[in-house]
């Protein structure tokens, strides 16, 4: 798969490996050489207390990763085709570590981030049409429908001390490490029609418990949408770590999930709902979302309006959500949602955002937040936020985006909020450049 020049910077935080080098294509075997590298500059004028360590005022810090290995396929006479590919990470956090005090500014590592071998079935099986039956194992990156309980394993916690070793080499914002440590993998269906997955997946990541969960999906696949039914088992959890982060819970949960996204047949229409229910130690709980999104194709710059509502209830875990479709989705403000909090659960938001292209590889964008806090007795981290930001694809390998939000708290650290020293707006700043080949 490769980039076109509308490409987004979800593409490069998210996908894997959508871009390689092609060393060598013949008689059905292909080595490809892969490199992906994001770095970031980024500016707070507040703090938040999330770690403890932080004091009132302005954080500075830089991010970056290079990710870099092989790829490739070995097609079989008449029997579909094996797939695999080895990754390196190389990940650090400079300067003062983020706003939330989750990394330090001193996190430095290198380790293995894709290790996966798999089989496609090709024509094999006509009923399930090209590529029907798709098994993979290993380390690798795994998305459940739009991200919003599954995309992959992305939280990278630093040096910071929460009672436990929770380093996974920095890179907080840029979610340098995305796979889960082990995975087994069965794809049912093609491009169109029903399609399925059955999947185990075990994280690795001491933040998300060491976690292992079973799931299981059914999708029908149209050209006006795409709806599904999942359902999500929790295996087992690390208990030294669950006990810090409160996760004791997920061993034994079921979480069940109904979604559904498209266009309904109307060329510049957009639509996506999600319903999750949850059963838990100590009742159910539940998270939803209504999204209407209307592209105007007739006006200069082709300007998308959209409008999301989303609501967590208390008690909502919600898993191992990421970045899916884009700044928003599902993380949740660039503040908000990756320092000051709410994190997907105990609040609702809404959410309006509005793009455009001035040109094929440009997207200009804003986007507004409303979080509203559900149960403020632990804390009232309600909010509003506004972000504005560009998305630049100078060439086929080269991304530069930069991003100014405004975030507001209801409250400040001192009032049952995060941010230390005042409820005052702040200003944050950060500068995202990608490249890969």
């Amino acid at each position: 798969m490769r980039h076109t020049l509308a490409c987004t910077l979800t593409l490069l935080i998210t996908a894997p490996l959508t871009q390689a080098h092609e060393l060598y294509n013949h008689n059905g075997t292909t080595l490809n050489a892969d490199l992906e590298a994001l770095f970031g500059v980024f500016h707070s004028d507040e703090s938040f207390n999330q770690a403890g360590n932080r004091q009132p005022g302005s954080t500075a810090w830089q991010e970056g990763y290079v990710k870099y290995g092989l790829s490739g396929s070995q097609a079989l006479p008449d029997a579909g085709a094996f797939y695999g590919a080895f990754n390196l990470l190389s990940s650090a956090t400079w300067g003062d570590g983020d706003a939330a005090g989750l990394t330090l500014g001193d996190e430095r590592r290198t380790a293995i981030e894709d290790l996966y071998l798999g089989w496609r079935s090709a024509n094999l099986f006509p009923a399930l049409g090209e590529d029907g039956v798709d098994i993979s194992g290993g380390r690798q990156v795994v998305t459940l429908g739009d991200g919003f309980l599954i995309q992959g394993d992305p939280v990278n916690l630093g040096k910071v001390d929460l009672g436990a070793n929770f380093d996974r080499g920095g890179a907080y914002y840029l979610a340098a490490r995305k796979a889960f440590d082990r995975t087994a993998v069965l794809r049912l269906g093609g491009k169109q029609g029903w399609r399925g997955d059955l999947m185990w997946l075990k994280s690795d990541n001491h933040y998300q418990a060491d976690t292992s969960l079973a799931v299981a999906n059914l999708e029908h696949v149209a050209d006006a949408g795409t709806v599904g039914l999942s359902w999500i088992r929790g295996l087992d959890v690390d208990q030294r770590y669950a006990q810090i982060m409160g996760l004791e819970h997920r061993d034994g949960m079921d979480t069940a999930s109904l979604r559904g996204r498209g266009n309904l047949g109307v060329k510049d229409l957009e639509l996506a709902a999600e319903y999750v229910t949850q059963d838990k130690a100590g009742g159910r709980e539940n998270a939803w979302y209504l999204e209407g999104s209307w592209t105007f194709s007739e006006l200069p710059w082709s300007p998308t309006a959209t409008y999301r509502y989303s609501r967590f209830s208390e008690g909502f875990d919600p898993l191992f959500y990421g970045l899916s479709r884009g700044y928003g989705t599902w993380f949740q403000g660039e503040v908000a949602a990756n320092y000051a909090g709410p994190f997907n659960k105990n609040s609702q938001v809404h959410h309006m955002a509005l793009k455009g292209k001035p040109r094929d590889n440009l997207t200009v964008g804003a986007l507004y937040f409303d979080f509203d806090t559900l149960d403020t007795d632990p804390g009232n981290l309600g909010g509003r936020e506004l972000d504005l930001y560009v998305e630049w694809m100078v060439n086929d390998h080269l991304l530069i985006s930069p991003l100014v939000g405004f975030y507001k708290p209801e409250r400040s650290a001192d009032n049952g909020g995060t941010q230390l020293g005042s409820r005052d707006t702040g200003a944050y700043m950060q500068l995202i450049v990608g490249t890969f080949f």
